[in-house]
């Protein structure tokens, strides 16, 4: 078990670890997915543990169902006890992503887990992520798709 600095959200049937630093964007991104049907983990600190080949994460619980909204305050969100992580998502900056990345893994207290970068400010971060997640889901995210 290890406390990780992120934010995790269930979308798309799976957990969606979000990385980067402070003021990165991960809450942010984290609030627009919650407003279109995805589900709070845990915000600021995310509890990681490892069993049967799965990554499962969930938030402390001083902090369930908390959200930081900068320039607001916390708030309260719907939130999930757990989640088996399928996706790390690392914030980066505008210019720092491949067009066409080759597929990328992680190993996160001994399990591998498909990681990817986003830039969370753009319009149409929230559509990527929940792509992604449901590629991830289905064991295809990185994989070319069936051209016929």
């Amino acid at each position: 078990m290890t406390t990780f600095h992120g934010t995790c959200v269930l979308t798309a049937g799976v957990g969606v670890l979000l990385r980067g630093q402070s003021g990165s964007g991960k809450s942010d991104l984290a609030l627009r997915l919650i407003e279109q049907g995805a589900i709070l983990v845990a915000d600021d600190r995310v509890v990681l543990t490892a069993a049967d080949g799965c990554l499962f994460a969930q938030g402390p619980e001083r902090l369930a169902g908390l959200i930081e909204v900068r320039g607001v305050g916390i708030m309260k969100v719907p939130a999930t006890q757990q989640a088996v992580v399928a996706l790390i998502v690392d914030m980066v900056q505008p210019g720092a992503i491949e067009r066409m990345p080759e597929a990328e893994w992680e190993d996160l207290c001994g399990v591998r887990v498909a990681r990817l970068r986003l830039t969370p400010f753009e319009t149409s971060a929230t559509a990527k992520l929940n792509i992604a997640a449901a590629a991830a889901r289905d064991g295809v995210l990185g994989k070319a798709p069936e051209l016929q």
